[in-house]
């Protein structure tokens, strides 16, 4: 599904484990609950998506756009987020730990340094 466009779709609690999403078009899409362990996500567009209570382990979502989408709740366990665009996103309750955000803009808007 690289490059797919599913922007607005609803895909809430889909068992999406392990897909290929890279490039794909999310924008606005419904993942609420959905599984997304191990997708690939890499400069997929999920802005203003919702992502809340999705489980995303160890997913990779480099590049991705991320901006004004809901994450709260989220399971980013050792998610790899480098470089993504989460401005204005909503990160309250999610699970970010060993998350891997090198150089990815954050809610605030500030880079997250890498050093």
């Amino acid at each position: 599904m690289s490059e797919a466009n599913l922007s607005e779709t609803d895909l809430r609690a889909a068992n999406l484990l392990g897909a290929n999403l890279e490039k794909a078009n999310l924008e606005g899409a419904d993942l609420r609950g959905a599984i997304l362990s191990s997708a690939n996500l890499i400069e997929a567009k999920l802005a203003k998506a919702d992502l809340s209570g999705a489980t995303m382990h160890s997913t990779t979502m480099r590049k991705a756009d991320l901006r004004g989408s809901n994450l709260s709740w989220a399971d980013l366990y050792q998610a790899y987020m480098e470089e993504a665009k989460l401005n204005g996103a909503n990160l309250s309750n999610a699970n970010l730990n060993e998350a891997k955000l090198c150089g990815a803009t954050l809610p605030d808007g500030k880079v997250r340094d890498c050093q």
